[in-house]
This record gives structure tokens, sequence and C-alpha cells, in this order.
């Protein structure tokens, strides 16, 4: 472990170091996230790929202290440096399926196309080579013994994440703070789309056993179905029913613990940052109006943590600053949200 007898946790947070100013190696640290730079196949607005760069950036003026985990960052956090050729490759796909879109959204037909039939191709292989590398990266830390959480990019990247979790826990659960329902099957025709990520839990991991989601307010008809038939393998709180029992006086606490209540003893966190209010997250892909407080979703993983529930892991995805940077919050809002994310990771475990 890092001597740390000589760094001021009250002083300007430092770019030499790394994460939130934290002077800690990869090899010292008890927490490494990966930032996987993706955004192929957002459906709206870009610019998610920069998302882990600018909550680096942001990081630097969160202050250390938490009063809810004390000293978590004496454990360790490190951000591992970007992979400039995921990110690369992530902005060419991205131009290919923009053509797809813009296609598709003027009634035109994908398979009538060869040009975009071969894009199409393309982005759908270059999904897979994501997913296989964010597994193969994930893998080799949990085998180092290190906890792993990863930060996006758009809400695909961490399928290869939560495939090697589950090769280490036999039954686990995931906790799903998003506006979207994201059981889309290979939306746009996408295969490892942002829109299909839960879909594609649910397909390819059949120890992932209980899906909670919180927060939805955006949907299909046929992620409805998806819902309702998966014979208590989804259970889903929606925005409108939660507003609707604060309306009638429940108290968030209790919501929260319905919430909890449903969740397995082994959970990983996806934190889709629409989630929130969009006051707080004005720039992500597909900002919807309702949603929470941050404070909101940190009590909620305060009563997770007070449960007895470990965290395996987990993952923040969908954070952009827009066109320029200081165009809005996110970034901030996202380092704070990351921040809160870590020092859960590691918190004592409740008896």
């Amino acid at each position: 472990m890092s001597d740390i007898s000589k760094f001021d946790p009250n002083s300007v947070g430092l770019k030499s170091n790394n994460i939130f100013g934290l002077p800690f190696t990869e090899e010292e640290a008890q927490l490494v996230l990966l930032p996987v730079p993706w955004e192929v196949t957002v459906s709206y607005r870009r610019g998610t790929a920069r998302g882990p760069e600018n909550i680096f950036n942001a990081a630097m003026q969160v202050d250390l202290y938490d009063p809810d985990v004390e000293d978590g960052w004496k454990k360790g956090f490190y951000m591992q440096p970007l992979d400039k050729n995921i990110r690369t490759k992530s902005d060419y796909l991205r131009q290919c399926a923009e053509l797809i879109i813009s296609n598709m959204i003027d009634g035109g037909e994908v398979s009538e196309n060869e040009q975009l039939s071969e894009k199409l191709k393309e982005i759908n292989e270059g999904g897979k080579l994501m997913v296989d590398w964010v597994y193969e990266m994930t893998t080799d830390l949990l085998k180092s013994g290190k906890k792993v959480g990863l930060v996006g990019g758009d809400h695909s990247t961490p399928l290869g994440f939560i495939k090697a979790l589950s090769e280490i826990h036999k039954e686990f659960g995931i906790l799903q703070i998003d506006a979207h329902a994201d059981l889309r099957d290979a939306y746009e025709g996408f295969t490892y789309s942002h829109a299909s990520i839960m879909f594609n839990v649910l397909d390819q991991i059949p120890n992932m056993k209980k899906l909670v989601q919180v927060g939805i307010r955006d949907y299909c008809n046929e992620e409805l179905d998806i819902i309702r038939h998966s014979k208590g393998r989804i259970t889903t709180f929606f925005d409108k029913d939660i507003k609707a029992q604060q309306y009638e006086g429940v108290l968030w606490k209790d919501i929260c613990r319905q919430v909890v209540d449903t969740l397995p003893q082994k959970v990983y966190i996806s934190f889709d940052i629409d989630g929130l209010d969009p006051k707080l997250c004005p720039n992500t892909g597909t900002p919807v109006p309702g949603g929470f407080e941050a404070e909101q979703i940190f009590y909620l993983f305060k009563m997770l943590h007070a449960s007895g529930r470990e965290i395996i892991g987990f993952d923040l995805n969908e954070v952009s600053s827009g066109d320029h940077i200081g165009d809005g919050i996110d970034a901030i809002v996202g380092a704070r949200i990351l921040y809160k994310l870590c020092n859960y990771m590691v918190a004592p475990p409740k008896n």
C-alpha cells in the first residue's frame, strides 16, 4: 500500500496523481476503474465516449471526505489510462452508425442497401470486439484480486464485465438506475446497442438471477411485455409509480426498502446517468423528464449497504459534456456519483 502519510486530503487535487487526485498506483489500489470510451450505437446525441476523461478531470474538484463512508479513499482508487485504439474504433463506427440511423429515420431499409448492410455488419463485429476486450480486461483485474468498476461510454459497455463477474459469482442481481428499460432486442439492428444491454444480459448470463430497475420512464410495448413475462426475473420500479407513492405520502425510505428487498445477496450496480433528473445531466445522450436527485440515489445506496448486501461491481455510463466541456454540470455530477460508488464498493460489509 502507498505511504499516504505525506498526502494531504484537504489540498487541491493533483492531476499528476490519479482519479480524485489520489496518490495510488494500480498495484496499490484496492479498486481499479476501467474507462471504456465507446458510444457507437447512441440513438440521439453523441459525447459519452468522452465521458471517462471528462469525469477524470472533474474528479479533481471532489472533496475526499464522505460522511457515509469515511476514509474509503484510503483503500486506494485508480483509473487505468484510456485505450485510444478503442476510442478511435468507436469514433469511426459511430460515423457508420449515424448513416444507418439517418437512413432508417428517412424510411429506408438497411437490408436493401448493400453499403449500409456492410457497415451494419462491421458495427456488430466492432461491438463484439469491445465486449470481448472489456471481458478480458476485467477478468484479469478480478483474477489479480482487485475490486472493479467500469466508466463508460454508452450503456452497451458493461456486458463483458458482467460476464466476467458471472464466472466468479454463482448467483447475483443487478440494480439498474436508468430512465430506459434497455430491453430491446438488437435495437436498430445493432446487436450490442446501448438500448439492448439488459436484454443481452438476460439472454447471455443465466446466473444473473434478478434485474431490479429503478426510475424507468421511457420504454416500448415490447420491453413492457418482456418485464411482464419475465416470471419474476425482472422487477421494475417505474418512475411514475414511484412518484405516485410519494405524492400519496409514502416515504422515500420505504420505497428504497421495497427496492432493496427485491435484490439478492450479491448486487451489481448499473448506473445510467439519465436515471437522474435531466437538470443534473443535460448533455446525456437521451435525457428524459422526471428522474431522481443524486441524494435520493445516495440514500438508496446507503440502505443497500445497510442491508448487508455485497456490491460486487458497478458501471457508470452515459455521462457527456456536450460539444464543449463546460456546457453543463454533467461531468462534475458524474464524478460525484462515481466517488460514491467507489466508496460503497470498498466499504466494510454490514453484519
